[in-house]
This record gives structure tokens, C-alpha cells and sequence, in this order.
């Protein structure tokens, strides 16, 4: 039996079997499972599965098992539950348990955290596009600066490839934000492709010509939400022999006059307020700012909020053409790194040395996530020295204005998509804070007797 299958079944034997499971999806690093009876999870014995670097309770149970491996653990759970990704489960539950998962939904659902999931969840599933045509901008970026001719086929080709998901982002963004709320993706898809629509540039609405794209991700996620509400209001009312033709003829109808008339304008000033407020707060704050916001973001990653961010990221990109605030919040993992080292060196537990060393090479890479569950946070002061090494790095590189020109990956990964050639300050920055890092865990972070509460 293979390892990832071993560890899918051993998730499966602590959380009440497959028949427990409501439905179930997967990010870069955890299965995300959604659990018909909470009573039923065996969250002791789940944390101490081998394979198993952390779990997180939230309106989803999610299991953190590393990068290439969660792709393969959940096509075992696939396979041995025969339940798709995706697919909801009817069940039978009885009141007392539907209770109770409302009411842990409840406690875990303050609204800026169900926002924050809500966007993550329509991001997540675009991260692999993402961070495959972020790298191929990053090398065609490293080719043009290099002096290659850019005007050479193969760099033609590579700039068609990799600038294809980003030149038309609004349509999966509006697809999978109608899907997300329970409407028709078709429709969400649409309603992005109204708002980046080139025919906008040739209309005149109140004295002022339109502009496509404006109010970017924002517009075409809002736009996509209003396909959904009023698809649901029309479907009442409509008789269902003509359902199939007068609910989504209406639903366009009146959601692409408004996204035209109201949310994109509206939309656009959102844009402009969040672009201009982080570019002023990283002029005016400078290193405090840097260091801030690089040393409190990993609770959001701890919480798995951080995809929430992506659309500011994506606006900034569009507006300025960097992300400023990649590079700073990229040093959190850079911090769990240098953490992680300090610890390996000091311990005489070789399971704590063994979850490192598997947890490494993809730390550096930029998915902190294993070394998170699995060594820094179970230890406790680890993680709080991790995020002052963090804050370093933050410090530095808001300092030295460091940005990247796409978004999805982090870390070493990160480098070929720095733009104004500053590659090396970029990396000169995760130098400083793996070593941050390392020294503030060495001297503050890590004493001897933890080796034996792990």
C-alpha cells in the first residue's frame, strides 16, 4: 500500500469513515473536508497520523499533509469513498447534529472571516493556473532583461501563454464566484466577461466614456453575486415551462445594465481606495508597515484566510503593475524556514528533525504550511520567534520597494516574477530573514524540555 494511500485511509478511520463526509476539496496543502457529525472526528489520534502536519477546525475540517501529496491523498479518498471533489453528499442527518453544525459554523463565522473564505474559495481552485503562468511571465521577464529580441517567436508564444489567464481572469473569477454562492457558473462567467468587454470603450453613459475593466476582480466578483441573487428571485416566480428561457434572459438583463451603470463605477473607486491606501501605507509606514504586516500574517494563514487576499494583490498588478505587498507578506514563510533550522540544529528528537527535513524543501520553495502545523506552532514560542524574523524581512523589503509582477507562488519561487530587476534585493531580503529567523528561535525561541512534548 502506498504511503498516500495509508494516510487517506487514516484520515478516513478518525473522522467517522467516508459516510461522514458531506463533501470535500483540496488547496496546495490541506484536504478541506466538510463533516456531516463533528462528534464522530477523532481529533487526538487525526493530529497524530503520520503525514498528518496539522489540523485546523474552522467551518471546514482541514487537513494539512503538504504539497504533492494532498493531490494524491485526496484521489485515495476518491477512490475509497467513491465521493468526488466537489460533490455534495445527500444526507439524513437528525436535528441534534444539525444544530450543532450550525452552531460552530456561528462561533467561527464573524463576517470579515466568512468574506475572507468566500473569496478564498473562488481563488483557490485558480491557484495552479496562477502560479504556472506567473513563472512563465517571470522567465519571459528574465529573457527581455537579459536583451533577448522580444519580438522572437518562442518569446511571442511564451507571453501568449502565460499572459492568457491574467488577460481574461474576470471570467473565471465571475464562474467560480456564481458557483460559490449557489447560481449558474455560466451566468457569473458572463458577468465578468461584461466588465472586461473591449465594446465598453465605444459607449458614452453620462457624459463619461466607460472603461473595461474597470473596478477589476471586484467588479466582475459583485457582478457574478448579482447573477446569482437575482437568478434566485426570478426562479421564483417564473413558471418552469419557460424557466430555462426567461430566468437567465432576465438575470443577464438586469445584471448587465447595473454592473455598467452602478457596480463598475462604484467597483473602480473600491479598486482605487484599496490600491492607493496600501502604496500610502507602505510609502508613509515604510519598515514599521513592512514589518507588520509580514510578522501578524501568518494567524491568517493559520486560519486559512490568506487566499482573501489575492484579489487586492490581483488589483494592485493591474493598477501599478507590481504587488508591493507579496514580496513583504512572503517573508512569513521565510521566517518558518529560519525557525525550523534553528530548531533541527538544537533537537535531539528525530521526529521534530524528520518533519523538518520533509518540511523544508517546500519551505523554500514559499509553502510554509508543513513547517506551520508540523514543528513551529505545536512548540509554541517557534512560532512567535518565526514571526519576529518574519517582520525583519518585512521591514526590508518594504524598505527597498521590492514587487512582483504576478501572484500564487512565494519564496525562491518568487524571484523570476520581481519586477525593476531587483531579483537580488529580493532574495538578499530572505537571507535576512532565514536568518532572523534562525537567531531569534536559537537564543529565545527553542529550550531543550520541548523535545519532549512533541
Amino acid at each position: 500500500m502506498k504511503k498516500e494511500e495509508r494516510l487517506a485511509r487514516d484520515i478516513l478511520n478518525h473522522i467517522g469513515g467516508g459516510e461522514n463526509i458531506r463533501s470535500f476539496t483540496h488547496c496546495m496543502t490541506r484536504v478541506r473536508l466538510d463533516i456531516k457529525d463533528d462528534s464522530k472526528v477523532n481529533m487526538k489520534q487525526l493530529k497524530e497520523v503520520d503525514g498528518v502536519m496539522g489540523v485546523i477546525e474552522d467551518d471546514t475540517l482541514q487537513i494539512v499533509v503538504g504539497p504533492g501529496t494532498v493531490n494524491k491523498v485526496a484521489e485515495h479518498i476518491t477512490q475509497i469513498t467513491g465521493i468526488k471533489m466537489g460533490e455534495a453528499i445527500d444526507e439524513n442527518n437528525d436535528d441534534l447534529i444539525k444544530l450543532k453544525k450550525d452552531d460552530l459554523k456561528k462561533k467561527n463565522n464573524t463576517p470579515v472571516k466568512n468574506l475572507l473564505r468566500k473569496i478564498g474559495s473562488i481563488f483557490i481552485p485558480l491557484i495552479p493556473g496562477l502560479v504556472a503562468s506567473g513563472i512563465i511571465n517571470g522567465i519571459v521577464g528574465l529573457a527581455k532583461n537579459s536583451g533577448v529580441d522580444p519580438t522572437l517567436t518562442w518569446v511571442q508564444i511564451l507571453t501568449v501563454i502565460g499572459g492568457s489567464i491574467f488577460g481574461y481572469l474576470a471570467i473565471v473569477v465571475g464562474w467560480n464566484t456564481a458557483k460559490e454562492f449557489g447560481g449558474t457558473p455560466v451566468l457569473g462567467a458572463i458577468a465578468g466577461i461584461i466588465t472586461m468587454n473591449p465594446g465598453l470603450a465605444e459607449i458614452t453613459l453620462f457624459g463619461e466614456p466607460l472603461m473595461p475593466g474597470r473596478g477589476g476582480l471586484f467588479g466582475a466578483m459583485f457582478a457574478a453575486w448579482l447573477m446569482v441573487f437575482f437568478e434566485k428571485k426570478f426562479r421564483k416566480f417564473i413558471p418552469n415551462a419557460v424557466d430555462i428561457i426567461f430566468t437567465p434572459l432576465l438575470t443577464v438583463l438586469t445584471v448587465g445594465l447595473l454592473t455598467i451603470a452602478i457596480v463598475q463605477p462604484l467597483a473602480g473607486f473600491l479598486s482605487d481606495g484599496i490600491t492607493q491606501g496600501i502604496n500610502y501605507i507602505l510609502d508613509i509606514g515604510g519598515i514599521v508597515a513592512g514589518g507588520l504586516l509580514a510578522g501578524f500574517f501568518l494567524p491568517l494563514v493559520m486560519l486559512g484566510l490568506h487566499h482573501g487576499l489575492t484579489p487586492i494583490h490581483m488589483e494592485l498588478i493591474n493598477t501599478v503593475g507590481a504587488t508591493a505587498l507579496l514580496p513583504i507578506l512572503a517573508m512569513a514563510g521565510a521566517g518558518q524556514v529560519g525557525a525550523s533550522i534553528a530548531i533541527y540544529v538544537k533537537t535531539k528528537n528525530k521526529r521534530i528533525k524528520n518533519v523538518i527535513k520533509g518540511g523544508l524543501p517546500v519551505g523554500f520553495l514559499g509553502i510554509g504550511e508543513p513547517l506551520l502545523y508540523g514543528v513551529t506552532l505545536p512548540l509554541g514560542r517557534p512560532f512567535v520567534t518565526a514571526c519576529l524574523g518574519a517582520a525583519v524581512g518585512g521591514a526590508f523589503q518594504a524598505v527597498m520597494h521590492t514587487a512582483a509582477s504576478s501572484v500564487g507562488v512565494s519564496g525562491l519561487t518568487l524571484i523570476p516574477l520581481i519586477v525593476d530587476n531587483k531579483y537580488l534585493i529580493y532574495f538578499l531580503g530572505l537571507l535576512i530573514t532565514y536568518t532572523a529567523g534562525f537567531l531569534f528561535t536559537y537564543f529565545f525561541g527553542y529550550k531543550k524540555e520541548m523535545d519532549d512534548t512533541f
